[in-house]
């Protein structure tokens, strides 16, 4: 049987690339997407009461109507024992323990490859697996493989050549520029080459987390890459 999963996220692209990824990984279902603390409970008691409910919850932290861990507190208390990965920019340590705290399974930061989120899914598959196979009880030796599954290293899941610090840092560049950033720009800032920073800045295009458009100047016609809001 399908992981049931709804996404919730307020970004438009966004909710709908995590849907579309979902799609994308066997043993999982997508329920659909929804924008707000509020449609997320309404979504989960709907498909509850229909006798469908969702096994796992991409949740975004950054809501319009609250914080995703507000979420997870008023669902625990109304009896909703979905799992739940974060998938968000938070990279604030106080939230990360907190979502610990609060039962988060997985912690994915964005941006992200398609890769990467597979093998998040992959993992909780896993673990989920592992737990379902011992039957209505467990040893501890079962449990112990089944923590240790959510808790494995991922592994290289970016593309050949690219490194995550690096990554993280022409990420950082773009979204601190104003009104955009080229590859040279973006180059210097990271101290790698333009060759480098450009296959960079286009993964994370790829990805749909940039805009490129041409920028005219007295040299030669360079793309412009900006962060999506």
């Amino acid at each position: 049987m399908s992981v049931r999963v709804l996404v919730v996220e307020d970004e438009p692209i966004a909710a709908e690339t995590h849907v579309t990824y979902v799609s994308r990984v066997p043993g999982f279902e997508p329920v659909g997407s929804v924008a707000s603390l509020t449609e997320a409970v309404r979504a989960l008691e709907s498909e509850q009461a229909a006798g469908r409910p969702v096994d796992l919850l991409l949740l975004d932290l950054h809501l319009p109507d609250g914080h995703g861990l507000a979420l997870l507190t008023r669902l625990r208390a109304t009896g909703h024992f979905c799992d739940v990965i974060a998938v968000t920019s938070a990279r604030d340590a106080d939230v990360v323990r907190r979502a610990v705290a609060q039962g988060v399974a997985l912690y994915l930061l964005k941006p992200f490859t398609f890769a990467t989120f597979r093998a998040k899914l992959q993992r909780y598959a896993e673990y989920r697996g592992s737990l379902e196979a011992g039957g209505a009880e467990v040893v501890q030796d079962e449990i112990d493989r089944a923590f240790g599954t959510l808790r494995s290293p991922a592994g290289d899941t970016l593309p050949k050549g690219m490194s995550a610090e690096t990554l993280r840092r022409v990420t950082a560049a773009v979204r601190g520029a104003d009104g955009g950033a080229s590859a040279t720009e973006v180059a210097t800032a990271v101290g790698a080459s333009r060759v480098t920073a450009r296959r960079y800045l286009e993964h994370l295009a790829e990805q749909g987390l940039l805009d490129r458009r041409p920028r005219y100047g007295a040299g030669r016609p360079e793309l412009e890459y900006t962060w999506r809001p």
